[in-house]
């Protein structure tokens, strides 16, 4: 089991022509989307500096950004495509072996391409449509940004035919032949699925949509083939919507913040300013019997306020930590029990990519969501601290010593450039220097010049690839969430948001019932589903309800965020959790007994969360 979906490269038994034309959509994509991101970044930070600084605001600077965003989420979603990076569950294919594995991994880049066929043509259709729309401070013909769907399909496409090419023609065609199986079956009961009415959203949203996760197809591939299954078998609505769909998903302005903080992510690693914060805080307290532990937490509290991305947080905070706890004799599967739950834990620490993802789909004012999202994420680390108090146990013989004030005083001072960075990030969105999307932009400045010239750590050969890893991260994001908008809409024209809706509202408790029924609810689909395409999907259909119920948005928020954590890093489904296993270099299998302890000192975090809406609301103005 792995937290990557696919392997990353090929092989290098892979034949020569294979390798040619993967070598090719490299060359074509990585270099391309690495300057969209500069680009972004750029374009973005001087409509902030002309606004802030010359009072002079540019018109014209997120109409620019907002047609490169497209390309970045499409070149993006082809990188990742060709690296094997899109999310997927690996949980069956890794119990598997043989002949079995095989074929599951060559369907989980055959299923791909047949979406991607599918929806081709309508994504030129598209593109085309939109030349009749001219943007209105350009005046730039918007087939310019709709371009990069069908230049996307074509890119993901051919990746998906090189990787499939290089598992050899017998695994090819047996996924073939079950595909179209699977099809031809869906195809003669197509008669029957009409006459069932809603009940066949189960045959398309549980039982396919659920085949296709459990053979380790990729989420976002998932969601587009059993939303197009639906449209094709059940209603006369064309599949030339699906483009239009996924352009409304991927195209929200405040999206624009996901590829900029996990480009801030990569840089306070870069920088070793989150080494300089880890340092201040274990000379802190990492001298006390499990103070180790505190120093984990404390960090994941303080990275996350800066990066938005769980694993640069957790990437930023084990390879620093975990050496040391190790020679204290901490056990190997205690210490990836509490970064994945520290994981868990600081999702609605802002600026979580979570945080702003919810905002976009569901309305909610970003500044509010950073403003409540502290207290719940220090509520769930005090919960873990007394859970790690007595789980990590260090051997009696270890020699901590006790760390001087002069020494204290030396962290500090390192760490301080480091440690401001948070602070500049929250009061930039609280003053209204910067919006939530434009932020990171400054951030993203203020690390590198940190970086250069007080950590003298920057490493321009490091750059490109993190540039080219930001685009592929964003890809793999941002098409889920195209994806997953499409199968909304799909669900939201078929009546079942309002059957949800209506179960929901008249669940056993009131408000309190609600509650307790999303957060069994989003612990389930953050595990199975993973968050993101979770909170895209039924998002915009709860919060009316919680609203409804009397639950405050940003209360209802915090709520199915954490919900939506503990599933996302529980075992054996989280895939958040094998991210932890991965970067902590620990065999997977060593944690699985002993995060529970840990994950129930979560929800029982969670509930105290869920019971009083004060954590949530009480700093909001």
């Amino acid at each position: 089991m792995s937290a990557h979906p696919q392997a990353g490269a090929l092989a290098g038994s892979s034949p020569a022509v294979v390798r040619s034309l993967d070598r090719l959509l490299g060359l074509a994509t990585e270099p391309l989307a690495a300057v969209v991101v500069v680009a972004e970044v750029l374009v973005l930070l001087t409509g902030v500096v002309s606004r802030f600084v010359f009072n002079h605001p540019l018109t014209w600077s997120d109409e620019l950004a907002s047609i490169m965003f497209l390309w970045l989420a499409m070149l993006g979603a082809a990188i990742a495509q060709r690296r094997g990076q899109h999310m997927r569950m690996t949980a069956l294919i890794g119990m598997c072996s043989g002949s079995l594995r095989d074929t599951l991994e060559t369907a989980g880049t055959a299923a791909p391409a047949l979406f991607l066929l599918l929806i081709l043509v309508p994504s030129y259709n598209f593109a085309e449509d939109q030349t009749f729309v001219h943007t209105p401070a350009l005046g730039l013909n918007d087939a310019i940004r709709a371009a990069a769907l069908p230049v996307g399909v074509v890119l993901m496409l051919m990746a998906s035919l090189v990787r499939s090419a290089d598992r050899g023609w017998r695994n090819i065609l047996f996924a073939i032949a079950v595909i179209a199986a699977l099809a031809g079956v869906l195809y003669a009961l197509g008669p029957w699925i009409k006459l069932i009415g809603n009940w066949n959203l189960v045959i398309f949203f549980a039982v396919l949509l659920g085949l296709g996760v459990l053979a380790g197809v990729p989420i976002a591939f998932c969601f587009g083939l059993s939303t197009v299954s639906y449209l094709l078998l059940t209603t006369t609505t064309p599949i030339e919507v699906i483009p239009g769909r996924i352009d409304e998903g991927v195209s929200s302005l405040i999206l624009l913040a996901v590829p900029l903080f996990i480009l801030l992510g990569y840089l306070i690693v870069m920088t070793r300013m989150s080494t300089a914060m880890v340092n201040f805080l274990a000379a802190l307290v990492g001298h006390v019997e499990g103070g180790l532990a505190y120093v984990l937490l404390g960090a994941m509290l303080l990275v996350s306020g800066i990066s938005g991305a769980k694993t640069a947080d957790m990437a930023a905070v084990a390879p620093v930590l975990f050496p040391d706890m190790k020679k204290r004799g901490i056990h190997e599967g205690e210490l990836v029990s509490l970064l994945a739950a520290s994981g868990a834990m600081a999702e609605t620490i802002p600026p979580s990519i979570v945080l702003i993802i919810i905002g976009s789909v569901t309305g909610v004012s970003i500044a509010a969501l950073f403003t409540g999202g502290i207290m719940p994420g220090i509520v769930l680390a005090l919960a873990l601290a007394i859970i790690a108090r007595r789980r990590m146990a260090e051997r009696t013989t270890v020699e901590r010593g006790a760390t001087s004030a002069r020494e204290i005083g030396r962290t500090f001072l390192i760490a301080a450039p480091a440690l401001m960075l948070p602070i500049i990030i929250r009061a930039a969105v609280m003053e209204g220097v910067a919006t939530a999307t434009e932020v990171a932009t400054i951030g993203i400045a203020y690390a590198i010049v940190i970086g250069i010239l007080v950590y003298r750590s920057f490493n321009w050969r490091e750059f490109y690839p993190a540039l080219v890893g930001t685009a592929a991260l964003s890809g793999t994001i941002l098409f889920i969430i195209g994806a997953a908008t499409c199968m909304s809409w799909a669900l939201t024209q078929s009546n079942f948001s309002h059957t949800l809706a209506a179960a929901l509202a008249n669940a056993p408790g009131g408000r309190y019932g609600f509650l307790i029924g999303s957060i069994v609810l989003f612990i389930v689909l953050g595990s199975v589903l993973e968050g993101i395409p979770a909170m895209v999907l039924f998002g915009p259909l709860l919060f009316p309800v919680a609203k409804q119920l009397g639950v405050h948005e940003v209360h209802y928020a915090m709520v199915v965020i954490l919900a939506m954590g503990i599933g996302l890093f529980a075992p054996p489904f989280g895939l958040g959790y094998y991210a932890a296993c991965s970067i902590g270099r620990v065999d997977p299998t060593a944690g699985m007994r002993r995060i529970w302890s840990y994950l129930a000192a979560l929800v029982v975090g969670l509930l105290v969360v869920a019971f009083v809406p004060w954590i949530s609301t009480g700093f909001l103005p």
